[in-house]
């Protein structure tokens, strides 16, 4: 038993059903609360490093995704293997009969990217073995550590994870058996089966480089956060807003197109100095209602606890226990504050605080959802920024400087993080016990630049500039459709004290609404005596008897409550669009975009794109979850009807689930916008390009599989229902835009808009592209990421890549290039609606009407 205490290293990954990583003590529902034994202990292993270059932590290296079994409070071991591997899955995606995807159009542009090449031995390979010990060990840092006392005969590099070794020796023996005795004089037979080589195109080739390069980042003396390493010597104190930037780096290792490419990225961690502790200090203000309050200010938090390094989802509070609380440990009651002094040395100071509870709902498909995490909440402290931070814009100016690094910065980052990976001992022992180097320079690919596009006014068309920017033409461009008699049948609501506020706006929406051809006459005016919630909605309902096109709202500020009242009614109850205008919107450019929002949500378009394909359809779909429920999201669907024809969106919103990676209403919703189609045209679509937002890189495969095969199945069936000659010409494409890929031009700038990357950066098993698309003023621009899953619809590569960055000059929102094509910023700004303010679906009779801008 003594030897089931001892350990050494913590394992490889979580590949495997037999291994758990510790975590904090954990409790289940089940019957009487009870604590996992042994290697459910929380916190890292506290042993020295028994062999050279072996994985200590190798676990914790892997990196477990936040929420995930290692990051956000623990969970089913078998849940986050799942999640771990498809981070290095290979999934095929690429269309068989696509033979090239790369585009030949544009102007050539050489680019800097955030990449290194890894160079190894020409006979470089890594040989897998299978280890079993007798009698067995339970644990698995027992199991590492008895190990490594043969750390002379594995060689210098190895990486174990209880069962699995990987190494770069091959044993003369396909079955090697070695003897090994612990500290407590028990005798262990050490049975090594030899497997077979891993090969290059294996997932595990690559997670295992993966593992080597973060054993090596360890001689930078960098902590884990979450799936992160972070700097904290070179952390930036903000005391006037009691908040810590932890620098760090956020790498991967991948096979690209010719070569193995390590992707690095800058990223910073919010540490807050606050602990949960002094958010219950401050709750207790308010003795009647300090539980209550306490709850809603922690429930949801992140939380870092900094004696393992771990982040923990707060889902909820026990005031009826302490830490003077007693569980089962080894075989023996104790209380959290003993457990805590005997296995980290440290004292909690307030016995009478209640507990966290930790429970990540989001694995409702978890065998093991009952598993509980319970955290003292002076040991917790609290990351991120809370919905005040954000909106405070001195506290956003401050951290910008840090966080948004220009190009040169962020160069001159990467070059540094490199340099002291090829000059710390430690680290370079690592790569060259692996046999492994990185290149010095960071890896260069030609781009090509997109022409600027025309953008299409009334009676001219535009071109949008290098800086894809047609703010100012507005000025004296009439907008391409507007009601020809103008804004006839409205109402505004204001209260009575802002009315001078009220009269000045429409005079400036009148001055800039006539220079873009758009007439709007005199108002239905609703004078309100307050400004609450109530009285808005009184005004709303008794205005709405006129049967407005469409209500304005002056409100005196924001207020989330009163802007999503406002909403529900005009968008559920009663299908009138709304439009919410603060008092400060006083100048004449926010007078411009209310007028411009305003033209829209009557269903019109403020301007186009030239487009040369006829019959096309063009889809964004996207998901946000519900506030209120978290079971709970909502998907979005935009649908354009033909461009050349009919410059107008369809939109539909259907309830999912929070849980379930596909979509399951995304035909029924397709099907709407199909079945709209046909009564505007007579007939289908002859080509279909869907943008798939929201998907995470673990869910592709999944996608894929079944998805996608549906909704092609579906169609074909809806096409020869209708009578087509001809099957549906299609186009899936999987929208990334969290993609850690950066690119610099040799000047050390940002790209210009309209940069398309398909070569060397991208995956060969995909059909896929880098697309720059806007222009950002601070930082560094982030590309996106397209993935081709599925294509029969007989357009190039340069085709399907320019009609993409012609649909991100169509978001009516702002006066240029989007991040992602307009449906599917428009998909993810409907959603949003939805799921944040009304949490219902709207009326079918605003689906032609853009009511959520």
């Amino acid at each position: 038993m003594a030897d089931q205490e001892r350990g050494r290293r913590r394992p490889l990954d979580k590949s495997h059903e037999n291994l758990q990583e510790p975590r904090s003590k954990v409790f289940r529902e089940q019957g009487r609360s009870h604590v996992h034994s042994g290697s459910q202990d929380a916190g890292p292993s506290t042993s020295r490093d028994a062999g050279p270059s072996t994985s200590r932590a190798a676990a914790a290296a892997s990196g477990a995704p936040p929420g995930r079994g290692g990051g956000e409070g623990g969970g089913d071991g078998k849940r986050n293997d799942r999640r771990r591997i498809d981070r290095f899955e290979i999934v095929h995606t690429r269309p068989e009969d696509v033979v090239t995807k790369s585009g030949k159009d544009g102007q050539p542009i050489r680019l800097i990217t955030n990449f290194f090449r890894v160079k190894t031995t020409p006979k470089w390979r890594i040989a897998h073995y299978h280890v079993d010990f007798s009698p067995d060990i339970e644990m698995v840092r027992v199991r590492c550590g008895i190990l490594s006392n043969h750390a002379a005969m594995l060689g210098t590099g190895y990486l174990f994870d209880g069962k699995q070794l990987f190494t770069t020796i091959k044993f003369e023996q396909d079955v090697t058996v070695l003897q090994s005795r612990s500290k407590q004089d028990v005798d262990y037979k050490i049975t090594i089966k030899f497997v077979g080589f891993i090969s290059p195109a294996e997932q595990r080739f690559m997670q295992v480089l993966n593992l080597i390069l973060r054993r090596s980042m360890k001689g930078l003396h960098l902590e884990q956060v979450g799936r992160n390493l972070f700097d904290p010597q070179a952390r930036v104190a903000m005391r006037e807003f009691a908040l810590e930037l932890w620098p760090g780096y956020e790498t991967s290792i991948r096979q690209h197109e010719r070569d193995i490419l390590l992707s690095t990225e800058i990223t910073h961690k919010v540490m807050r100095t606050e602990t949960v502790y002094d958010i219950l200090v401050n709750s207790s203000q308010n003795p009647a209602r300090h539980q209550e309050e306490f709850r809603m200010n922690v429930l949801g938090l992140i939380v870092l606890t900094d004696y393992n390094n771990k982040t923990y989802r707060i889902n909820d509070v026990d005031f009826a226990k302490s830490p003077l609380a007693t569980f089962n440990c080894k075989g023996r009651d104790v209380t959290f504050v003993e457990y805590y002094h005997t296995k980290y040395n440290i004292r909690i100071r307030d016995h009478k605080q209640p507990l966290l509870v930790s429970k990540n709902r989001d694995k409702a498909q978890n065998t093991n959802a009952n598993e509980l995490v319970v955290l003292i909440p002076e040991l917790c402290r609290v990351t991120g920024l809370t919905d005040s931070m954000r909106a405070n814009f001195q506290l956003k100016r401050a951290m910008s400087g840090h966080t948004q690094l220009n190009p040169v910065r962020r160069i001159e980052r990467l070059r540094t993080f490199n340099r002291r990976l090829q000059t710390t001992a430690e680290s370079v022992k690592v790569l060259t016990d692996w046999h492994m180097t990185l290149d010095q320079n960071l890896v260069e690919v030609q781009g090509r630049v997109i022409a600027p596009q025309k953008i299409v006014f009334d009676r001219e068309r535009i071109s949008a500039g290098n800086v894809a920017d047609w703010t100012q033409c507005f000025r004296n461009q009439r907008m391409f459709t507007s009601p020809s008699n103008g804004l006839d049948r409205w109402a505004v609501i204001s209260p009575e004290r802002n009315y001078r506020d009220l009269q000045n706006l429409m005079q400036n929406l009148n001055r800039v609404a006539s220079g873009m051809g758009f007439q709007i006459h005199k108002p239905q005016e609703y004078i309100t005596r307050d400004d609450r919630t109530g009285s808005y909605i009184q005004a709303l309902d008794e205005c709405s008897r006129m049967d407005p096109k469409l209500i304005l709202c002056l409100v005196p500020n924001n207020n989330t409550e009163r802007y999503s009242s406002i909403k529900k009614r005009g968008c559920v109850d009663k299908a009138i669009p709304t439009q919410v205008v603060t008092t400060r919107a006083k100048n004449m450019s926010i007078a411009t975009k209310i007028a411009i929002q305003i033209n829209c949500k009557l269903g019109y378009t403020p301007w186009m794109i030239e487009l040369p394909l006829s019959g096309l359809m063009t889809i964004g779909f996207d998901i946000a979850k519900c506030t209120r429920d978290r079971s709970k999201a909502y998907g979005a669907l935009i649908a354009s009807m033909d461009i050349n024809q009919n410059s107008t969106f369809f939109s539909t919103v259907a309830e999912c689930s929070a849980f379930d990676v596909m979509a399951n209403n995304l035909w029924p919703m397709m099907l709407k916008a199909l079945r709209q189609y046909h009564r505007e045209h007579q007939k289908l679509p002859l080509k279909i390009v869907f943008y798939r937002d929201g998907v995470s890189s673990g869910s592709l495969k999944h996608l894929v599989e079944y998805e996608v095969k549906d909704i092609v199945e579906k169609l074909n069936a809806e096409y020869q229902r209708a009578g087509a000659t001809e099957p549906p010409l299609l186009a899936y494409i999987v929208v990334t835009k969290a993609t850690n890929t950066r690119f610099f031009t040799t000047n050390n700038e940002n790209p210009p808009p309209g940069t398309v990357v398909d070569d060397v950066v991208t995956m060969p098993e995909r059909y896929d592209f880098y697309l720059v698309s806007q222009t950002v003023r601070q930082g560094s621009v982030s590309p996106t990421c397209y993935n081709v899953v599925h294509s029969n619809i007989r357009l190039t590569p340069d085709q399907i890549q320019k009609l993409t960055y012609k649909m991100c000059h169509l978001y009516y929102n702002w006066s240029g290039t989007t991040r992602v094509p307009a449906v599917c910023q428009y998909a993810k700004k409907l959603a949003t609606l939805v799921g944040t303010n009304l949490h219902a679906i709207p009326q079918n009779a605003l689906e032609k009407k853009f009511y959520y801008l």
